[in-house]
Formats: structure tokens, sequence, C-alpha cells
């Protein structure tokens, strides 16, 4: 890892950004100083893709907050690299879900290895506002893991009735780090494994499915020019993606796994650390 900047790399020609921990500061707003630097960006012809953990319809809270400029995000790769969606047209291109029969036996391994955990299923529909898509539901008592919940209780058995981009286990008195070594091998070869918050929260997915094999996906439907590309992340759900960039930047508080992927550190979410990098070249 260099923990400086590169002389050789760059200008990019693709930005991608995981969002919470990177993009926005701690009050969930982009700041005026990172929507100036986009803004220029995608005047000189760069794509702006969103690489996150959230799903379609959270997205349109930071999209909303680019409205108006020439930041404008015409694609996001979504539930960690499950999803890829058209944010112009609100229509999701496609989605990766693991069938019921896996999503049973992922539910089985997290109650052996982790008694008293709770399940929630994310689901992928047409656009971000499916409504004939219950878009996530949860086992009774599931703790929700941000300030917005959003989940539709159900049965512990209906929770893998139907496909899921993403198997949410969730264990608030325990480090997601912890559990993720504790699932490891009971889910290896049936689910990609990792998180994005520290606090008792892992997500598995279909094996191979991260930002990075999302945004390779994007950029061949898209035909988006990633001769040079820029990552931003900040946690291990964004490691395969700062390895894979062309450049890979860490946030300087983010996770140990972050800050090794990384080619270079910059400053904290709160700090403007991935605006200070893009003034580089746009400034």
């Amino acid at each position: 890892m260099n923990p400086g900047p590169s002389d050789t790399f760059g200008p990019p020609t693709l930005i991608a950004s995981d969002v919470d921990g990177t993009l926005i500061d701690d009050e969930n707003r982009v700041s005026r100083r990172t929507i100036d630097v986009l803004a220029a960006a995608v005047d000189r012809g760069v794509d702006f893709v969103l690489a996150t953990g959230r799903p379609p319809r959270w997205i349109a809270e930071i999209t909303d907050q680019l409205e108006g400029t020439a930041a404008h995000v015409r694609y996001a790769v979504c539930a960690n690299g499950a999803i890829l969606y058209d944010v112009a047209h609100d229509r999701v291109i496609s989605a990766a879900t693991m069938e019921p029969d896996i999503l049973e036996k992922l539910v089985d391994s997290a109650y052996r290895q982790l008694p008293g955990c709770g399940i929630a299923a994310e689901r992928a529909g047409r656009s971000a506002y499916d409504a004939a898509t219950p878009p996530f539901v949860a086992t009774s008592g599931y703790r929700h893991a941000w300030l917005n919940p959003d989940h539709i209780e159900v049965g512990d058995d209906e929770v893998y009735t139907e496909p899921a981009v993403k198997l949410l286990v969730r264990q608030p008195d325990m480090r997601s780090d912890e559990m993720a070594a504790r699932l490891k091998d009971a889910v290896d070869g049936l689910a990609q494994i990792t998180f994005s918050t520290d606090n008792g929260l892992v997500e598995l997915s279909v094996p191979d499915t991260h930002k990075a094999s999302g945004l390779r996906r994007i950029i061949d439907v898209a035909d988006l020019d990633a001769s040079s590309t820029i990552a931003f992340g900040d946690m291990p759900n964004d490691v395969e993606m700062l390895t894979w960039a062309g450049r890979g930047v860490a946030m300087s508080h983010g996770h140990p796994a972050a800050l090794a992927a990384a080619d270079e550190i910059t400053v904290g979410n709160n700090e403007d650390g991935v605006a200070r990098v893009l003034e580089r070249w746009f400034g």
C-alpha cells in the first residue's frame, strides 16, 4: 500500500464511490466541496458511479442532493454488487439472487453459529419502489442496524421463501468481524460474506458478488470508459473494489481491511476526503 498520491495515475475516466462513511458525512450530506469537484469531473466526460451496500430505494437520498448540478449519477451498483440500478430511469437492470434452498441453508448455519441472531432478507424488484415486491423482510425481534428501519416482520421460515440479493444476519451484542469469522467456514461455497458496519451485522450474497463484480458488469452494460478507474471506500465490503480499481483510496477512519487494500489513504468523510483527492485533476 502506498499512503500518498501517485504521480503516474490519472486523470480518472471513471469514479466509483462508496456512500456511507465515504461520500457523505456523518449527517448523510454530500458536501458542497464534493458536489463541485464531482460536477467538474462529469463536465469533462468522467462517469460517476455509486457503489454501495444500500438498496436502490435508499439511493435517492444521495442523488437528490446532486439534483440541479452537473454531478449527476446515471448508474449505481447496489446491495454490495448484487443489483445494477439505472438511476436515471428508476430501473433495476439486473439482480444476482440466492434461491430459497440456499437461503434456508444459510439461515440454519447462522442460527447454529450465532445463537439468538436476527435474520433479514433484501429482495429485488423491478425498480426502487416496486410495490409488488416487499423489499426487506425480517424475523420477529430483528433489531435494525440503521436509523431508518423499513423492514416487514414475517415468520422465520418466510424470510427465505423468495429469492433474495442479500441475507442479513444481526447480532447487536457482537462485533461484525467476529460474526463473519464464526460464519466463514459454515457458508463457504454458498455465499459471499462481508460487512459494512462494525455494530453486529454481516451480509451474505451470491458467491463472488461484490462491488468490483458489480462495477465490471455495469461497465460492460453501459459501455463506460474504465481505462483509468478510481474508487473510494472505508469498509470490508469495499475491499474487492479498492483492489480492482486502478487507484483504490481508503478513508483514514476506515476498517483495517480497507486500509490494507488501498493504494492511498485520504482524510475522513467529514473532512471531504473524496473531494481532496479528486481536486488533483478537477479542482
